[in-house]
């Protein structure tokens, strides 16, 4: 194993701890505190961070281990489509980042289309999980749940996650691969 695949492993651990711990910090902001999705912002900067494959599996254990350890999410079917959506983001976030010139532009391009992405992975998982129950996955459902709801955590993320990332490619703390 090399000391860069062990840094990305290290750093892959503290999104996943930080996707345990900030749900409780949003959460005693009863009004908005889930709405402003505290476990996808750990887990798009592990995309851009440490890369897809890192980003892939931090989005999907996180989820699944905050359901496991907290009860919450619930596992089914919460947690358990919110693994693929965040895998998604994770991926996705990391991908178009290697992929698309490092200009800072381009940091907005790959996170509006990780949370797009992430968005439908989301809908489709949903989809099928509510149907394995037996309940209805509506447009409305989709919409409310990706979108209507999520406004305050879509803007915290076009805020707060380029900032993150313009301060980290300054201090050269970000490799281009």
């Amino acid at each position: 194993m090399t000391k860069k695949t062990t840094k990305k492993m290290v750093l892959s651990a503290l999104f996943i701890a930080l996707g345990l711990v900030l749900p409780f910090l949003t959460g005693q902001i009863p009004q908005i505190g889930s709405r402003l999705l505290p476990m996808h912002i750990p887990i798009l900067l592990c995309g851009f961070v440490c890369g897809a494959p890192f980003g892939l599996a931090t989005g999907f254990i996180t989820p699944l281990l905050r359901s496991l350890i907290f009860g919450m999410p619930p596992m089914m079917p919460t947690a358990v489509a919110m693994a693929f959506e965040l895998a998604a983001y994770g991926f996705i976030s990391g991908l178009m980042y290697k992929l698309l010139p490092k200009r800072k532009p381009f940091v907005y391009v790959s996170l509006i289309i990780s949370m797009i992405c992430g968005r439908i992975v989301w809908g489709i998982v949903s989809f099928f999980l509510y149907g394995l129950s037996g309940t209805a996955f509506t447009w409305q459902i989709f919409a409310a749940g990706a979108f209507i709801n999520a406004v305050p955590g879509i803007i915290l993320q076009i805020v707060i996650i380029p900032l993150i990332i313009f301060a980290l490619e300054k201090g050269n703390l970000i490799e281009s691969e």
